[in-house]
């Protein structure tokens, strides 16, 4: 992973006869905005938020936006000094990545109608048709479990935290719970270890879920290297896929013809540094269908990323950590490619072009029905960034 000194952004490719057209959706993490882009890759429409900063959105149906994030007023303790005795758990979630503190609904002139607070939330949601929202929430593990769990390792005179775990919760529209599922309960401390590469901090480090028709939840461990699907109702899995064909993953999605999405990092893996896209069958879990490229280590991102299926069975890719934006078709011809050239500060002397999800709606999609999608509204947005 790694790019030229004078790499270009913005817009760097485009087979108008191999994409599939429409608008894609981005949040530059460190950011403190949602854009939509057009083909041209220019941006036609912003949502900006203030005290918060993004992590990824979502388009609604009903063209509102849903947006997960964490809170400006929180700060991002150093995960490389031992702290004595070990933080609390809605102090330590602040060093495990993917922390989030709030979900917000915004409507497409930028006003807030919809909130959601809570400090353990991270990573994924997903809207239901009922209006109720699902998400992932840190939680501790009970200590007499905790300590059956293998794997992971600790810093010299590290004195550890309470070991960590993910809720899938689901809330109505007012806050209230109306569901959880304890994913951890569900796993064998013995034969879901943790990779021994990793900080003994978390089991799991549940990054992504999905819902299938049949109401069951596939749902992606990053720690461990495994993807599950769960049947909430019986609360057992019924069917696993991990090592050695999965590498920390990402961005777990159910498709259409019922297969599953998923994007393999490659972090920590047998294999060369780099990344890939695959679709499992879950009924045989064979790999029905995979991209990578040639040389494969021309896509890798160790962490973050994703991919977003599109009509014809083109694959949105992002390459998380390089800001990359690339659509390939079934055959693995690019289509499309646009780089962020949103850079921002992370930390003290560290600023990055992260981009955690992208997602791509069609000219017809309903959430976008009379809406004026012009970059010339966005003139200065645009030159400044080098989109025109």
């Amino acid at each position: 992973m790694g790019w030229s000194v004078v790499r270009k952004t913005g817009l760097t490719f485009h087979r108008p006869q191999l994409s599939v057209k429409g608008f894609t959706l981005l949040s530059p993490i460190a950011g403190d905005s949602s854009f939509l882009l057009d083909m041209g890759g220019q941006i036609v429409h912003r949502w900006r938020y203030h005290g918060v900063t993004p992590q990824y959105a979502q388009l609604l149906p009903g063209g509102n936006l849903l947006m997960i994030g964490i809170e400006r007023r929180f700060g991002r303790p150093s995960s490389d000094a031992p702290i004595d005795p070990p933080p609390p758990l809605k102090e330590h979630v602040r060093r495990l990545g993917g922390d989030a503190s709030i979900i917000q609904e915004y409507d497409w002139d930028g006003n807030l109608v919809w909130e959601y607070k809570n400090e353990l939330i991270h990573h994924d949601f997903v809207r239901l048709e009922n209006s109720n929202t699902m998400f992932l929430e840190y939680v501790d593990i009970p200590p007499d479990i905790a300590r059956q769990v293998k794997g992971g390792f600790k810093k010299p005179r590290e004195k550890l935290p309470p070991l960590v775990g993910d809720d899938i919760v689901e809330i109505d529209p007012a806050g209230n719970e109306v569901s959880r599922l304890r994913t951890w309960k569900m796993l064998d401390p013995k034969k879901d270890r943790i990779c021994p590469l990793e900080r003994r901090w978390e089991w799991t480090h549940g990054n992504a879920f999905d819902l299938m028709p049949d109401g069951k939840i596939v749902f992606s461990a990053r720690e461990i290297s495994l993807v599950i699907i769960i049947d909430p109702l019986t609360e057992e899995i019924t069917w696993r896929y991990g090592q050695p064909d999965l590498a920390h993953q990402h961005d777990v999605s159910v498709l259409q013809n019922g297969n599953i999405q998923i994007f393999d990092n490659g972090m920590h893996s047998q294999r060369l540094p780099s990344s890939r896209v695959l679709e499992i069958n879950p009924d045989t879990s064979e790999i029905v269908w995979k991209f990578e490229m040639d040389p494969p280590e021309a896509l890798y991102s160790p962490l973050i990323s994703g991919a977003h299926r599109l009509p014809r069975d083109n694959v949105l890719i992002c390459e998380g950590m390089t800001g990359r934006l690339l659509e390939v078709t079934r055959r693995g011809e690019p289509a499309w490619e646009w780089i962020n050239p949103f850079v921002n500060p992370r930390g003290p002397g560290v600023n990055m072009s992260w981009l955690y999800r992208a997602y791509r709606y069609e000219p017809d999609y309903p959430g976008l029905a009379g809406r004026e999608l012009n970059p010339d509204n966005h003139l200065e947005l645009n030159r400044a960034h080098g989109l025109m």
